[in-house]
C-alpha cells in the first residue's frame, strides 16, 4: 500500500499521516527509509541541522524526525532546508525528559503543531525539574502529536514495568527498533527486539525506529 503524504501550507506533515507510516515500520525501515530519532548540535548532537537534512536527502530517506532534547531549533532549521517537492518528509519532533515510576525516562514527541503554546515550557533548551511522564505525554497530545517512549531497555527499571505504566498514561507508541550496543552498521538489537515487539503488541502501541544519532552521521548513534 502506498500512502500519499501531504504537507500543510506551512510545510508540516501531520500526526495522522505519521500514524499511517508507523503502522508499516519494521526492523529494516531504519536507517535508509525512516529515522525517527536524530539529534543536532542544537542539543547534544554533533550534526548541523542543515547537514543532517542534506544527509537525509542524499541517502534517499522517505521521512525523518529531529528529536533534539527540549528544543525545536534544529527541526526549524532543517525544515527550511528541505524545500524540494521530492525531499523527505520531516515531522516535528522533540525529546522530553520526564519521571515515570521514579525513573527518568525520555518521551519522544512527533507530528505535533510546532507553534502550539502548550509545548513551550518543554522547548526552552533545558530539562524541566519534576516533570512527570503524564505531563509530557499530555502536552504532546494536546499539541496534536504522538507521544512515544524512547529506548525502553535503557532504563534502570525493566521495560516490563516501564512500558505498561506508560501505556496506562495513554502513550501512543514505543521505540521498538533500536541498536543498544551502537554497532557500526546500524541494526536493531536482536536480544531485545522481539520483547519490544511483544510489548508494543500487548499494549496496542505504535512501533517506531531510530538511530538516536548524536555523532556526525544519521546512519548510526555515535
Amino acid at each position: 500500500m502506498v500512502v500519499s503524504l501531504e504537507r500543510d501550507p506551512c510545510g508540516v506533515a501531520s500526526a495522522v499521516e505519521l500514524r499511517q507510516v508507523l503502522q508499516r515500520v519494521g526492523p529494516r525501515s531504519c536507517p535508509l527509509q525512516y529515522n525517527f530519532h536524530l539529534h543536532t548540535r542544537c542539543s547534544d548532537g554533533q550534526m548541523d541541522p542543515v547537514d543532517l537534512a542534506e544527509q537525509a536527502r542524499r541517502h534517499g530517506l522517505k521521512g525523518l524526525a529531529i528529536t533534539d532534547h527540549h528544543t525545536l531549533k534544529g527541526y526549524k532549521q532543517a525544515r527550511a532546508h528541505l524545500d524540494r517537492p521530492d525531499d523527505p518528509i520531516l515531522w516535528p519532533g522533540i525529546e522530553i525528559t520526564a519521571n515515570l515510576l521514579g525513573c527518568e525516562v525520555h518521551i519522544l514527541g512527533y507530528g505535533f503543531d510546532p507553534t502550539a503554546g502548550v509545548l513551550d515550557p518543554f522547548a526552552q533548551g533545558e530539562q524541566v525539574p519534576g516533570l512527570s511522564a503524564a505531563e509530557a505525554i499530555q502536552a504532546i497530545q494536546a499539541a496534536g502529536g504522538l507521544a512515544v517512549l524512547a529506548h525502553p531497555f535503557r532504563y534502570w527499571l525493566p521495560a516490563e514495568e516501564i512500558v505498561p505504566a506508560a501505556a496506562e498514561l495513554g502513550i501512543d507508541g514505543l521505540e521498538v527498533y533500536y541498536a543498544y550496543k551502537n554497532p557500526e552498521i546500524w541494526f536493531p538489537s536482536p536480544e531485545v527486539t522481539e520483547k519490544a515487539e511483544e510489548l508494543a503488541e500487548t499494549y496496542g502501541l505504535l512501533k517506531t525506529c531510530g538511530t538516536d544519532s548524536h555523532g556526525p552521521s544519521i546512519l548510526r548513534r555515535i
